[in-house]
Parts: C-alpha cells; structure tokens; sequence
C-alpha cells in the first residue's frame, strides 16, 4: 500500500512537470522557428534571464501584493461569514440581499477598481478592498449553503431541545458549514491575488506591486520582463491556493477530530 501511494504521488508530481517542460520546448523550437521578434513573443531563455536579473525588484512586488491580497482576504471571509449568517437565519433577508450579492459578482471588477480607488485612496487600502470586493462573492455562496443544508431532522431535534437559534447555529449549521467555508476561501484565496493585481493596475507609482510592474513593463514594450512578471503573478496565486488548502484541510482534520474525541467520552 505504502508503495503504491508513493507512486501515485510521485505521478501527481511527474506528470504537470513533464507538460510543463514540453510547453518550453515547444515554446522555445516554435518562437525560434518562425524568427518571432523578441517584442512580440520572448523565448523562454529570455524570460528567464529576465526572471534572475529582476528577481529582488520581482520578490518585492509579490511582497507588497501579497499583503494586499491577504488583507482583502481577510476582509471578505469576515464580512462574507457575516453576510452568510444573515442570510441563513432569515429568508427575508435572503431574498432582499441576496441578488445584490450576485450583482457585485457580474459587474466587472476592471469597472468597479477606478471608482474605489478614487473613492478610498490611491493605495494600500484601496488594492484591499477591490481584492475583497472579488474574493467575498465565494465566500458568501458556500457558507450560505453549507448553513442552509443541514439535515432538517437534525433542525427538528435542535428545536425538540428547545436550543435557541445561536445554540443551533454554533452547534450545529456552522460545523456543518465548515468544509463549505474552506472550499469557498480557497476559491477567493486566488481571486483576492487577481482583485489586488487589477486594483495596483490603477494606482499609478503609489505602490510598487506586481499589477505596477505589469503596467510599466507593458507600456515600455518590455516583453521579457513582462512575461516574467505575469510568470510570477501566476505563482502566487497557486501559492496562495495551495496554502489556503493546507491550512483548510488541517482545520477539518483538527475540527473532526476535537469532535470524534468528544463524542467518545
């Protein structure tokens, strides 16, 4: 068993590696092929040396757009728990907000940006709240269904014990929700990168993040460096995926096993 899991793990690792170098190789034999000008299209040799030669100005960058994007992470699973709250206990409420929070999910996020830059400010808080304005809709939806489906014999026992509507959602809608939760953070956890990357597009020189980069590079037709700062935007989005599911699955674990310990005694 112990083998077999190690293979599958290691194909889990080999196998987006492998695509990945033939991507390059492609890349490169079909830039170099058809004399594509670096201006257009770089090879991925030029990306690279980019990527080594910026790569203080790079770390920075992701720095300073990863704690916007944390902030406004933060801010959406606040307001987004709250928000879910709400619209579990009452339908009303629900069918009154609810569409509003599907209206700021449609309305483009590259129309929204300039209108709380200006509104805010031209900086940090700005960048947070446009990552938490696209990053709380997840939030929201999963919380709100993982509240609402819970098994309506369960709810009749809560109110057989005459538990009170807190009793029922601490003890009961909110553990239920929990893996929900988790699975619309991790979503946001991406979008709130992608939210902060937009937001510093509208910052001019206030900030030095990566959507500042983006936008100099490419206005100065900066194409290698260009490639390599859309390279390491994306990198961070996976990293914070990837950490958010590291921390999200280690909250189940410890969350379910606090309860199969309790129930045991």
């Amino acid at each position: 068993m112990t083998s077999v899991r190690f293979r599958q793990q290691l194909l889990q690792i080999a196998a987006p590696l492998v695509v990945t170098v033939l991507v390059l190789i492609v890349w490169h034999l079909a830039v170099t092929l058809a004399e594509v000008p670096p201006i257009v299209i770089p090879s991925p040799v030029a990306v690279g040396q980019a990527l080594v030669e910026n790569s203080s100005r790079l770390w920075s960058a992701s720095v300073e757009t990863a704690k916007a994007a944390m902030a406004g992470l933060a801010l959406s699973i606040g307001l987004g728990v709250l928000c879910a709250f709400a619209f579990s206990q009452s339908s009303l409420i629900r069918s009154a907000f609810y569409p509003y929070a599907i209206l700021l999910q449609t309305v483009p996020i590259i129309a929204v940006a300039p209108i709380v830059v200006i509104a805010v400010e031209r900086g940090f808080y700005g960048v947070s709240l446009i990552a938490a304005i696209i990053s709380i809709f997840p939030v929201i939806t999963s919380t709100t269904t993982g509240l609402l489906q819970v098994d309506p014999q369960l709810l009749e026992l809560f109110r057989l014990n005459t538990a009170s509507r807190w009793q029922t959602l601490w003890k009961l809608q909110l553990p239920h929700a929990l893996p929900y939760l988790i699975s619309g953070i991790r979503i946001a956890g991406g979008a709130s990168i992608v939210g902060a990357i937009v937001g510093e597009f509208f910052v001019g020189s206030s900030l030095t993040g990566l959507g500042v980069m983006i936008e100099r590079k490419r206005s100065g037709f900066d194409t290698d460096e260009l490639y390599a700062t859309v390279f390491v935007s994306t990198l961070l989005g996976v990293i914070m995926f990837a950490l958010v599911t590291v921390i999200g699955e280690w909250i189940l674990r410890r969350f379910f096993a606090m309860s199969m310990s309790g129930r045991t005694r």
